[in-house]
């Protein structure tokens, strides 16, 4: 197994070459770079967009743009769909080599990356000075502005987030004479009343794959009531409140839920709720359409974590999905009105309602269509009335993603597996995690 500091040192090395190779572009191709600080242009003319989920999100893109040249026409968007799998190495390779476009879409899990390459212009002054101000959800600000790594200041202009949900099926539950889900004791109590091994009839499915190790956070989080990720430096991932939760979720493996959930990514849990009788499944609103498709809307709803001690209802922060203004750009007056324009109200609910997330514009957020779905609307409301605490994960670190995926996945399941015990796989954890925020705090001093 690959040791923190081994994997501190080969992304030190990484570094170095990657520092070797913007040197090299940057004298060979001008102020095309990373570095380059481009010009505000005459706000007329082309400009180039990168679309970071280019395929699903592709058509309404193509309506916002088309109503954008409208009301500009002096000002054409040439529309570059990128698919998301591959949209932080095109980033990169652009970054080293030139050929950055002027706005591009870009989330949270990989925003520090590309604001430690100094890529990335600053939004905040921008968005003071325009109809922005003040129209953006708070709790979409704060995960921005926390994941680029930079303090105060913003590096893309929040659009939507995909919140974390819990899905029920409702038949099962009236069927069971169980009330909804909606604290953690419910939780457990339908857990155990909707199992029935024999019947093949589970009340959960826990992912045990991919992922598992976010959804276990939110799972600890929201049970321990802890509303910060951070104590001082260390993490309060290993706090006894914490360890105590993981302990109690990840009992319900084999117990109240299928023993295959031991290799399940996303795809595979899914299909499997909606194939299946199984009570309860954690995803987030990206899942809908499946379930209507496989279930129909009347057997099943949605609902945000259940709520802890005390009432309170926590969760770990999702991946913000946001627009940066590229460093590069030569037009960044015509780059920064698109932005604007596509974070207005109008444009905002277009673009959520047709991918089904939660907008970041907050007159978008009260639009009608908001509460044609439920779980939408529950989603919405969780995040912009201040009744959920939202802990802000730590996207800004350069190890967040090969910690909390490659580095610990496999450890989660040994824990499913009673080969690793809850205590011993969050001190872990808590140990590479605080070490790679010491070592953030070093090199941003």
């Amino acid at each position: 197994m690959r040791t923190s500091t081994g994997r501190r040192r080969g992304r030190t090395a990484a570094a170095a070459v990657m520092a070797g190779v913007l040197a090299l572009t940057a004298a060979a191709c001008g102020d095309d770079g990373s570095g380059s600080t481009g010009d505000e242009g005459s706000g007329k003319g082309e400009i180039t967009f990168w679309d970071n989920n280019g395929g699903p999100r592709t058509a309404v893109w193509k309506e916002i743009i088309k109503d954008f040249e409208a009301a500009n026409k002096d000002i054409e968007v040439k529309y570059v769909p990128i698919p998301i799998t591959d949209v932080q190495s095109k980033y990169d390779t652009a970054i080293a080599g030139g050929g950055l476009p002027d706005v591009g879409g870009v989330g949270t899990a990989y925003l520090s990356g590309i604001v430690a390459q100094n890529a990335l212009e600053p939004v905040g002054d921008r968005i003071k000075d325009s109809a922005l101000n003040g129209k953006l959800v708070e709790s979409m600000v704060e995960g921005v502005r926390t994941a680029g790594g930079r303090g105060d200041e913003m590096y893309s202009v929040p659009t939507s987030a995909n919140n974390g949900t819990l899905w029920y099926r409702t038949d099962l539950f009236k069927a069971a004479g169980l009330a909804a889900p909606t604290t953690w004791d419910a939780f457990y109590t339908a857990a155990g009343k909707l199992t029935d091994a024999d019947k093949n009839a589970f009340g959960y499915t826990i992912r045990g794959g991919a992922g598992s190790v976010a959804q276990a956070l939110d799972a600890m989080y929201g049970q321990s009531a802890i509303t910060t990720f951070w104590k001082g430096d260390k993490t309060t991932v290993d706090d006894p409140k914490n360890v105590a939760a993981l302990k109690k979720y990840v009992g319900l493996y084999k117990k109240t839920t299928p023993e295959a959930d031991v290799n399940n990514d996303f795809a595979k849990m899914v299909a499997q709720w909606d194939s299946g009788t199984i009570g309860m499944l954690s995803h987030n609103l990206g899942s809908y359409q499946d379930h209507v498709k496989a279930l129909g809307e009347e057997k099943f709803a949605g609902i945000p974590n259940p709520t802890g001690p005390g009432g309170v209802r926590v969760q770990v922060s999702n991946p913000v999905d946001g627009l940066g203004l590229f460093k590069a750009s030569k037009n960044k007056a015509a780059a920064w009105k698109f932005i604007e324009f596509a974070a207005s109200h109008a444009s905002n609910s277009k673009w959520n309602e047709a991918a089904g997330a939660i907008p970041a514009n907050t007159g978008a957020a009260k639009d009608p269509w908001i509460g044609e779905s439920e779980p939408t609307k529950l989603a919405a409301r969780s995040l912009t009335d201040g009744s959920t605490k939202i802990v802000q994960l730590p996207y800004y670190l350069p190890d967040w993603n090969s910690i909390t995926k490659a580095g610990n996945e496999p450890e989660f399941q040994k824990v499913l597996l009673g080969k690793q015990t809850p205590e011993a796989f969050l001190d872990k954890l808590a140990g590479e995690l605080n070490a790679a925020q010491a070592e953030w705090k070093q090199q941003n001093k």
